[in-house]
């Protein structure tokens, strides 16, 4: 048995706890775990280590695929294993030889209780992960295989005594143990079986020395014994914690797909690797169980190496930045996506640069805090890479703020990192739509007939308006 088959693949380079906090991944876990703090790490361990390897992911989505189709069973399995975690960590009294003996003997029933259920549900399970698992559970464990062991480890009891011989070495000392098979109930335990000379010594009942030594001497005669009973339940630990996590990871899966299926939202699997990023019904998962609903958007950016999203102020922006970069790493970590539809190559490392207050203050200590983040980010970029700001450079004026964002963009873009920017810095805006570069997609918010946002965003032109109206409106009512 060997853990692992459910997952595959290296993880990129796993976003920073400011990336996850701005993608408000928090709120992700949480929809997955139900509450449930297992479920809840083995989510967040999985999210923060993107794969990029397309074949990896692949291998994923087949996994949850099975998952999607056969939940209760799946369910089932993880609660087995996490129950067999939980009984084995209950063992913590005695000596490492007969807990290791208690963790196994333990062990069997579970091992016997996994590869039946399996059993039962093999033929409704198409993925290669699930297949090379129950195959291993079938194969390794069979009921000859288990009896056996159990009946090694009642042996392992020595309730009849134990069979050793040894040699004497240099200074009369003992060497050279070699156990014997234990004599078994009604056999004799003595050592006249092994010499013929028939010696013997007894410990006198009075000789605290004698008895003192009895403990030593018997776990020098186990010590090999004891590492390999040892290594076994480590062995057999470490498959379910691994099977634990690994189903937990898929197990929220569930529960996220439900909870969104469970308000009419579509969910999709991804097509990874696609050079054109598109999506149809895009939205953010996290506040979509917030409020019950979802405004979803589409996307098209063939070719774009550079998406700017202007408009106006509580249009969407944010929201939408926030779905393109949780769709992205759920695509990468084997998920479906929150979208009717999604396609997008595979990023290597999602980063974000957000804003850290809403406040318009323009001190040179804001910039500089700014300026320090992005350097920082800048450090871990590679080729490949997705970064998503998110009215970066807002803390100082526009002329300087746009400048700033420019150089950034125009450096990272030429290098082969894409690059979703949200701003409220039209000249900047401006300066990136005259380039007439093909390789830049220009969005911005939607509003209705009657002037109000749709919390939409479509494709267009930057607009020099700030909605003052809005702004009016909001401080002082309709006029």
């Amino acid at each position: 048995m060997r853990p692992g088959l459910l997952f595959a693949g290296d993880g990129a380079a796993p976003p920073a706890d400011a990336d996850a906090d701005d993608l408000q991944l928090d709120g992700l876990w949480a929809a997955m775990a139900r509450g449930d703090e297992g479920l809840y790490a083995a989510s967040r361990t999985v999210t923060l280590a993107p794969l990029t390897d397309p074949a990896a992911i692949a291998h994923r989505q087949r996994v949850l695929g099975d998952c999607l189709e056969n939940p209760s069973a799946v369910r089932s399995l993880h609660a087995l294993a996490t129950e067999a975690v939980t009984e084995q960590q209950r063992i913590f009294h005695g000596a490492t030889f007969s807990r290791s003996l208690r963790m196994l003997e333990q062990s069997c029933g579970q091992l016997r209780r996994l590869r039946d259920l399996a059993s039962g549900h093999a033929r409704a399970f198409r993925s290669p992960g699930f297949t090379r698992l129950f195959a291993s559970l079938r194969t390794e464990l069979d009921e000859d295989y288990l009896r056996g062991a159990e009946a090694l480890l009642d042996q392992l009891q020595f309730e009849h005594g134990i069979l050793a011989e040894a040699r004497l070495g240099p200074g009369n000392s003992s060497t050279g143990f070699r156990l014997h098979e234990p004599p078994g109930k009604g056999r004799d335990p003595s050592v006249r079986r092994f010499r013929k000379s028939g010696l013997t010594f007894t410990a006198p009942a009075d000789n605290e020395e004698s008895w003192r030594a009895l403990p030593a001497f018997r776990n020098h005669v186990l010590a090999d014994v004891s590492r390999a009973a040892a290594d076994s339940a480590a062995h057999v630990r470490d498959f379910f914690l691994a099977l634990r996590d690994e189903l937990g990871f898929y197990v929220g899966c569930l529960n996220l797909a439900e909870s969104l299926t469970g308000l009419g939202l579509p969910i999709c699997m991804p097509q990874v690797g696609d050079p054109a990023p598109s999506a149809r019904n895009l939205y953010e998962p996290c506040l979509a169980l917030l409020r019950g609903g979802a405004v979803g958007n589409d996307l098209d950016a063939a070719g774009a190496a550079l998406i700017m999203v202007t408009g106006t102020n509580r249009g969407g922006k944010s929201t939408f930045l926030r779905s393109v970069g949780t769709a992205q790493l759920m695509m990468q970590c084997g998920m479906f996506v929150p979208a009717r539809r999604f396609a997008a190559p595979v990023a290597h490392g999602i980063f974000t640069h957000f804003r850290r207050e809403e406040d318009r203050s323009m001190s040179s200590g804001k910039l500089d805090e700014e300026l320090a983040r992005m350097s920082a980010v800048v450090d871990r970029l590679s080729p490949g890479a997705l970064l998503l700001c998110n009215e970066s450079f807002a803390s100082t004026n526009e002329r300087e703020g746009s400048d700033i964002a420019a150089e950034i963009i125009r450096a990272l873009t030429g290098l082969g990192v894409r690059v979703v920017f949200v701003t409220h810095l039209y000249d900047l805006a401006r300066r990136m739509h005259a380039d007439a570069d093909p390789g830049r997609l220009f969005l911005t918010t939607e509003r209705d007939a009657g002037g109000e946002p749709t919390f939409r965003i479509v494709p267009g032109e930057p607009s020099p308006t700030a909605h003052a109206r809005d702004l009016y409106t909001r401080v002082f009512g309709d006029a």
